[in-house]
């Protein structure tokens, strides 16, 4: 894998001043490196991911700027977009430049292709050097993935057993692995698809790489009739209308929203919300941006006072999480430039401690 790595740096190789000290910007000779998915997959997996961002994002957050994401229409007739996320730290623990450039094309579904792309790149805020590009495909999935688990280590049940998937896209497999990171105690997951066929092919590929494991892989043709089973239920589809109702949700589940990230777009109901005990967002950005919670404050289903905090209020301990094991929680993620930022310093940070 670092023979592999090693070869794509001088594959991408952009040179840049070399900078002194014991920054890790030294240790790269001078050269921009480029890591695939293959390499980011094994230098921030949910077990390094995960407990990294429970400790930075609250040391880091203050000192990290991020404008509101732009968002560009490409083809309206399909909904197809380019999206563009910068963000820069101020902080010399954190000194880091990082921007993000997202299409989102929903029909390719129907094509067989993924709906999102991306790549990111990676410069000092020191001398704004260029230091790396990512597949920021990858990267997407994996720090959106590590988000919804961070934000379930705090409103999932500790005994969590059955988890639901919704949907069954590249982001899918991420996140069951995410989760089964911060709850392993999961022993079933149901995943469902408007697509029966690539519920049914995602749970065959899960079960192969399990290899004889004690999990219990399996699709669903009807949603509500098994939703009910889920303490834990996560969806990332890129749906315009209500899929889960929260009449089906069983007590004590947790609702991790991960497929919206603009007013048009909607996985749940407004009932999914009210029946919800404590309602969370990855960043304050979700509350004019998700489609459930800006529905739901127009239509007077909840107020932006009903939500109990963000996913730095959790890690940081300001707020509190599950407070019983009989009430619903909610996450709503849209995503965020801090968090590619993160992601980003940690995949670069222990490449270079690698090599």
């Amino acid at each position: 894998m670092l023979l592999r790595m090693k070869l794509l740096s001088s594959k991408f190789s952009c040179e840049i001043n070399k900078l002194y000290g014991s920054s890790p910007q030294k240790m790269t000779g001078g050269s921009c490196i480029f890591l695939d998915a293959a390499a980011l997959r094994s230098l921030i997996p949910p077990s390094s991911l995960v407990p990294h961002l429970l400790t930075s994002l609250p040391s880091h957050s203050s000192a990290v700027h991020s404008p509101s994401r732009q968002i560009f229409p490409v083809d309206p007739s399909t909904c197809s977009s380019l999206l563009l996320m910068p963000s820069w730290s101020s902080s010399p623990a954190l000194p880091y430049i990082g921007v993000k450039t997202v299409t989102s094309f929903p029909h390719n579904s129907d094509l067989g292709l993924p709906g999102i792309s991306a790549s990111y790149a990676l410069f000092s805020s020191t001398t704004g050097a260029n230091l790396a590009g990512f597949d920021g495909t990858e990267l997407t999935l994996l720090r959106t993935s590590a988000v919804s688990a961070l934000a379930a280590r705090f409103l999932a049940r500790e005994d969590a057993r059955v988890l639901v998937m919704v949907g069954a896209g590249a982001l899918a497999p991420y996140l069951i692995r995410a989760h089964r990171f911060i709850r392993p105690g999961i022993e079933r997951v149901i995943i469902w698809n408007r697509s029966a066929a690539r519920a049914r092919d995602l749970a065959r590929r899960l079960e192969e790489e399990e290899e004889g494991g004690n999990v219990i892989f399996e699709h669903a043709e009807s949603l509500d009739e098994v939703i009910g089973f889920g303490d834990v239920v996560s969806c990332a589809t890129s749906s315009k209308t209500p899929i889960v109702k929260g009449e089906w949700l069983k007590p004590g589940s947790h609702l991790d929203l991960v497929g919206s990230f603009s007013p048009a777009m909607r996985e749940c109901d407004d009932e999914a919300l009210v029946r919800a005990a404590r309602v969370f967002v990855d960043f304050p950005a979700a509350m004019s941006e998700a489609g459930e919670l800006v529905g739901a404050f127009e239509r007077g289903a909840m107020s932006p006072e009903d939500v109990a905090g963000n996913l730095s209020d959790l890690a940081g301990g300001l707020k509190v999480g599950r407070r019983s094991p009989s009430e619903i929680t909610v996450f709503k993620s849209v995503g965020a430039a801090l968090i590619d930022l993160l992601a980003g310093q940690l995949a670069y940070e222990s490449y270079i401690t690698s090599t």
